[in-house]
Order: C-alpha cells, then sequence, then structure tokens
C-alpha cells in the first residue's frame, strides 16, 4: 500500500505596504499602524530623497533605504515572509503600482500580501490650504496680482457676490460650486494682500480666527449653556450678543448705504421692525417714496425685494427674447 504524501505548505510570499502620506498634514503626525508598520518592517525604502517624511522616520529610528525598485525586485525582496514598506511619493509611484498590477494579473507570479496603508488623512476642510498656497504664490510671482489692493479688488468681490447670487437663483449646481469658489477666492486674496500691510498685517488665520470667534460667541445654544428651540429664538440670541458687542447707539449703525436702493430701504425696515421703533415712512413726490414704501412692506411680509425684482426682471428678459425669436 502506497502512503499518501500530503503537499507542502506553500511558502510565506511575504507583504508589500504602499504607505501614503498628505502634504497637508504636519511631517511625522503618521497613524499608530503606520509607525507599527514601519517599525516591523524588515526593508522600508522611498524613491524620494526629499521627500518630508525622511527626516521624522530616521529620527524616530526607522531606516529608510533611497529607492526605487521595480515591481520584480520588489516582489523578491519580500520571499521568505518578508516585509516591505514603501513610503509613496507625492505622486504615488504610478510605476511601481502599475508593474505590480500586471504581476498579480499574469497569475504566473506568487504575488506577497499588497496592501494600501494611509499613514496621515486630509481633515475636511485640508483643501483651503492648497489654497492659501497657491494664492501666496502668485502674490509673490504674478505680475498683475502682486500690484493689487483692497480698493482695487472691491469691484471684483461685487461682481462675483452677484455671480453666486445668478447660480443660485438659477439651480446649476456646477455653477454654484465655482461662484463660491470665485467668491471665496476674493477673502483669500485680500487676506493675503493684508499680510503686506506695513503698519496692520493680519492674515487668514487671522479672518478665520475671527470668525469662528463671532460665531462661536453668537451661538450660545450651541456652545454655551442656553438653548434655542426654534429659528425666532436662535435670532433672538444673534441680535442680544451682537448689540453686546457693537454697542452701537443707532439701528441704522452697520447698514451700508452703498448696497442696492431696494436692499438698503428693506434692511432699515428690518432694523426698524426688529428694535420695535414706530418711524413712519417719509413721504414725497416721486417714484423713490413709492419704491421704499413697496421695499418695507415686502421687507414685513418676508419678501426680499431685491430677488422679487431680480425674479420678475428675468421674466421680462425671457419676454423680450421670446419678441426677438
Amino acid at each position: 500500500m502506497n502512503a499518501t504524501t500530503a503537499d507542502p505548505t506553500p511558502p510565506d510570499q511575504g507583504r508589500i505596504v504602499l504607505l501614503t502620506t498628505s502634504h497637508r498634514v504636519a511631517p511625522g503626525l503618521l497613524s499608530w499602524p503606520a509607525w507599527q508598520a514601519l517599525r516591523t518592517a524588515d526593508r522600508v525604502l522611498c524613491a524620494d530623497g526629499a521627500h518630508p517624511q525622511l527626516p521624522y522616520l530616521r529620527e524616530a529610528g526607522v531606516r529608510v533605504d533611497e529607492a526605487a525598485p521595480t515591481a520584480e525586485e520588489l516582489v523578491d525582496a519580500c520571499a521568505g515572509g518578508r516585509t516591505a514598506v514603501v513610503v509613496a511619493t507625492g505622486e504615488g509611484d504610478p510605476a511601481l503600482t502599475d508593474g505590480l498590477a500586471r504581476l498579480a494579473g499574469s497569475g504566473r507570479v506568487a504575488m506577497p500580501d499588497l496592501e494600501l496603508l494611509p499613514a496621515s488623512y486630509d481633515l475636511p476642510g485640508a483643501r483651503l490650504l492648497d489654497l492659501v498656497q497657491v494664492m501666496d504664490r502668485i502674490r509673490i510671482e504674478c505680475p498683475w496680482s502682486s500690484r493689487r489692493t483692497h480698493k482695487g479688488l472691491a469691484k471684483y468681490a461685487i461682481e462675483e457676490a452677484y455671480e453666486l447670487v445668478e447660480a443660485i437663483e438659477d439651480g446649476d449646481r456646477d455653477e454654484l460650486r465655482e461662484e463660491l469658489g470665485d467668491v471665496l477666492l476674493q477673502v483669500v486674496f485680500h487676506a493675503r494682500i493684508a499680510e503686506d500691510d506695513p503698519d496692520a498685517p493680519f492674515s487668514v488665520d487671522d479672518v478665520a480666527g475671527t470668525i469662528v470667534d463671532k460665531l462661536v460667541h453668537r451661538h450660545p445654544h450651541v456652545f454655551g449653556d442656553e438653548t434655542a428651540d426654534t429659528p425666532e429664538e436662535v435670532r433672538a440670541h444673534w441680535l442680544r450678543t451682537k448689540a453686546a458687542e457693537k454697542q452701537r447707539t443707532s439701528v441704522t449703525e452697520g447698514v451700508p448705504l452703498g448696497q442696492p436702493g431696494l436692499a438698503l430701504a428693506a434692511k432699515l425696515a428690518s432694523r426698524v421692525r426688529t428694535a420695535g421703533l414706530d418711524v413712519p415712512l417719509p413721504t414725497g413726490d416721486g417714484i423713490g417714496y413709492e419704491l421704499l414704501a413697496l421695499a418695507a412692506r415686502a421687507e414685513s411680509e418676508g419678501t426680499d425685494p431685491e430677488a422679487a425684482l431680480r425674479a420678475a426682471a428675468r421674466t421680462y428678459r425671457d419676454s423680450i427674447r421670446a419678441v426677438e425669436g
């Protein structure tokens, strides 16, 4: 009787770990699984000798070889159960990953375990850091942008705001995303210009810090001990904290007189109504007083007179085009 011989255990082909990091996170701030993989690896490789993570890895005692192995070489390096960690470059090492994919798909090579390990993650808002960096470079290197001032850019802020409103009214999501970016650019651009002021400089971080402090202070029902269950209670909190901050002597303070006329009239009427003041509308001859009364009426009924007039004007525009054929 012949004895049955069991199949030998297949050899351990090892493990390849592709370690990715975000340039928007400070170098060295890696996840715990990433540090474990780096410390226990038989070999750590990186094709970019100037990779920002390398000084921190070496300071932590991790030996990193500056090498760009082929897929075949990396697979051979893992034979016998060894682990190789590849610290990915900013481009993601496509030649290596494509080569590994071809080997795995060929079926002719016993492949190591392949693992993609994100070592650091972008937090929400991380792309804003890219915008700040891009704006900084443009401000320094662009002949047009390097000469802009707050006054010179003011008209663009108005134009972009109107284009944003139009995108909202059109309901075009792609256009909305683009116009929001254009408005955001105005904020970052002005903040970058402010950094160059010789007397009172401030940065985009100062701008963000100011609005964060304001939002936290004006939302005690979110960040404090007060409660608010309705939009009306939220508005009451907002107005109360705003009044304490501004300490204004007139409800008209802070109302920009340069805004469109209907919006200005509605804003003044809103301030009067909110403050509980009894201020009769002025009367006089001319269309201006009639428009003032219409704007105040619209505001009291919860209608934005500017938006209402724009909607009517757009309908008028469509009628014109229809007649034109």
